[in-house]
């Protein structure tokens, strides 16, 4: 189910209003095993809707968010532990480079507060 995410640079992410209305996203992200892993700030609308509401639907896109998938449907949750971001940091050097470290710095130079999004795909989800 994963396979359509290998290789891919960047996933659009919809996310669930309290009125149900969703709100696409296109975010970077990294595959580790079943899971996928989106990094973002705290406070972003996307944490604060996932956190309310982890239902979630997926695909991978082009970097303004064109499908280049087929959606998918998972769950999300918000993990701020120091352990997952240290795993999502390093996943996120890895696939990314010096992109992602000179994201990271400018938001530890502007004292941002991070989170993790792990995304667990339905079993028999595809849209």
């Amino acid at each position: 189910m994963t396979d359509q995410f290998d290789k891919q640079k960047y996933l659009n992410l919809e996310t669930y209003r309290k009125n149900s209305a969703g709100v696409k996203t296109p975010v970077w992200f990294v595959q580790d095993g079943e899971n996928l892993w989106v990094w973002t700030q705290d406070k972003s609308g996307k944490a604060g809707r996932i956190r309310r509401n982890s239902t979630v639907k997926v695909v991978p896109c082009k970097a303004m968010g064109e499908p280049v998938g087929t959606w998918v449907e998972g769950t999300a949750t918000a993990d701020a532990s120091p352990e997952a971001r240290t795993h999502l940091i390093r996943l996120m050097r890895q696939k990314y480079g010096l992109a992602f470290r000179l994201f990271h710095l400018s938001g530890r130079l502007r004292k941002e507060e991070y989170t993790t999004l792990r995304i667990q795909l339905s079993a028999q989800s595809k849209l």
